[in-house]
């Protein structure tokens, strides 16, 4: 798995999720449960995962919809 996207802010998370979820690519978000370490003051950012096949695609759809993409 590959990371596409890494974001503190839990709404460009979930918008990512939705965009590559319409387009059929299966999308993984790691450091979901890490607030609880934190103690929910959002420092630590989430990471969005993709399959390797599907990376290139799920990077293009972020990058058509302006959101930051990690390479």
């Amino acid at each position: 798995m590959l990371e596409v996207l890494r974001s503190n802010d839990p709404t460009v998370i979930a918008f990512a999720s939705a965009l590559l979820s319409g387009e059929d690519i299966e999308v993984f978000t790691m450091d979901v449960h890490m607030s609880a370490l934190e103690g929910s003051i959002g420092i630590l950012p989430r990471r969005l995962m993709v399959r390797r096949s599907d990376a290139f695609r799920a990077r293009a759809v972020l990058r058509d919809n302006d959101l930051p993409v990690s390479e």
